[in-house]
């Protein structure tokens, strides 16, 4: 449960995180240094090339990096309580997937997943069924009673991506970490995924950190934007500013790329 001093969460703030790894004997920094703050209300986007650090960037705030990946640095602090990694998880934070498939147990139906999750937010058992269908149902599920008794193999990846956005409804946590939340899925089913979480951060107040490399969805829901280059954040502005006067050539670069794929679409 969240203590008095932040039961209302309006920040999230990373500060000096660092991440690196150790291979064939040599020390690799993966992320350097890094801060950011998230805000309530707002879709922070963060993005640059493959392996910027995006994605280790959210892993190492919520503690969770891969076998021989370390941080030795940084911490996170929520309206300026400094928290441990795993009072962030499932509780402040909710993750987003990329592979959605990833994130479920294959032996374990919709049901159950989202009963864990209301544990973990201790919430009352005898709830479980209507707080799961009206999740369901807010995130486009409309057969929500049926999605319950499925399991992960019998569902398309964008329904999968519906229940892990329902699951972080449920969750309570005021702030989602997206991470490439759309790349496995088709346009469309694309889209319809990025006006639901844009939909969401408005009607319910949270703050998003929205990691990707697409700056067509960057223009579409972001309100601010972190560009990375190698392990660190080298721009931070409004995202008008990132297209109309972008500073740093690491943000030239995917603005001119995404303009120039744009240009050949129409052509």
């Amino acid at each position: 449960m969240l203590t008095s001093d932040i039961s209302t969460p309006r920040t999230l703030e990373i500060r000096g995180l660092s991440v690196c790894a150790t291979r064939r004997g040599h020390h690799i920094d993966l992320v350097r240094n890094l801060s950011l703050t998230l805000n309530t209300g707002e879709i922070l986007a963060l993005v640059g090339a493959s392996g910027s650090g995006k994605s280790m960037t959210c892993a190492g705030a919520q503690g969770v990096l891969p076998p021989g990946v370390i941080s030795p640095h940084g911490h996170v602090l929520v309206d300026g309580v400094h928290l441990a990694p795993r009072a962030l998880r499932g509780r402040l934070v909710s993750t987003v997937l990329q592979n959605p498939r990833s994130a479920f147990n294959p032996v374990r139906t919709m049901f159950d997943h989202a009963c864990e999750v209301r544990r973990v937010a201790a919430a009352s058992p005898a709830g479980d069924k209507t707080a799961v269908r009206e999740a369901f149902l807010e995130v486009g599920l409309e057969d929500a009673d049926t999605v319950m008794d499925l399991y992960p193999f019998e569902m398309s990846g964008g329904m999968l991506q519906r229940v892990m956005i329902a699951l972080a409804i449920l969750s309570g946590a005021p702030f989602i970490f997206a991470d490439e939340p759309t790349t496995d899925l088709d346009l469309i089913v694309q889209a319809r995924i990025l006006d639901l979480l844009s939909g969401l951060v408005a009607r319910r107040g949270l703050g998003m950190l929205l990691v990707t490399h697409d700056m067509g969805v960057v223009a579409r829901l972001a309100t601010r934007v972190a560009v990375m280059e190698a392990g660190q954040i080298v721009e931070e502005a409004p995202v008008a500013d990132i297209f109309h006067a972008p500073r740093h050539p690491a943000t030239r670069a995917l603005v001119a790329a995404h303009l120039k794929l744009y240009e050949g679409a129409i052509a």
